[in-house]
C-alpha cells in the first residue's frame, strides 16, 4: 500500500481514518468519474498513480476555477526511482494541453518527500489548510503560466 508508511507517523485513531478512506470501495471510482488518472506499472503490476481533477469540481479546498491533482501515490518498493515526480509532471503536462490555468494540491507536514517533488516544479504554498489527521496541511498551487514544460 503506498501509503502504508504513514500507519507509524499517525496516531491510530487517525491511520483508523486515511485507511478507511484509502480501502473504501467508492473512493477511487468516485474520483475516477471526475478525473484524469495517471498509472505506472512494472510487470503487469500498479507501482504508482495520480489524478489530475479538471476545473469545475470545487470541494471545500479548491476553487471552481482550480484543476488539482490528488492522491499521488507510488508503492514503497518502487519509491527513489522518480515515479512521483513523473506522475506529477504528466499531471501538469495534461492541465497544460487542457488549458488550465491554475493547478492545486494539498500536502501535510508528513509528507516532506512529496513537498519536494511539488516545489521542484514551482508549486507555492499559499497558505496553511485546518489540520487534518492531527497533522498540519498546506494549500500549494502552480500557475501554468509559470510552467515551463520542458524542463523538468
Amino acid at each position: 500500500m503506498a501509503y502504508g508508511e504513514f500507519k507509524n507517523i499517525l496516531t491510530t485513531e487517525n491511520w483508523d481514518k486515511l485507511n478507511l478512506f484509502l480501502t473504501a470501495e467508492n473512493s477511487y471510482s468516485d474520483l475516477l468519474k471526475i478525473s484524469r488518472c495517471f498509472i505506472c506499472e512494472c510487470d503487469d503490476e500498479l507501482i504508482g498513480m495520480a489524478f489530475l481533477v479538471p476545473k469545475g469540481n470545487p470541494t471545500e479546498i479548491f476553487q471552481a476555477d482550480w484543476s488539482y491533482i490528488r492522491m499521488v501515490g507510488v508503492n514503497p518498493n518502487f519509491t527513489g526511482h522518480g515515479i512521483a515526480k513523473t506522475l506529477t509532471g504528466m499531471c501538469l503536462d495534461f492541465a497544460w494541453d487542457s488549458k488550465e490555468r491554475i493547478v492545486a494540491l494539498h500536502t501535510s507536514e508528513f509528507m516532506d518527500a512529496a513537498r519536494h517533488i511539488y516545489e521542484s516544479f514551482g508549486f507555492r504554498q499559499t497558505r496553511e489548510l485546518e489540520p487534518r489527521l492531527g497533522k498540519r496541511y498546506w494549500l500549494y498551487q502552480l500557475d501554468l503560466a509559470n510552467y515551463d514544460r520542458l524542463t523538468k
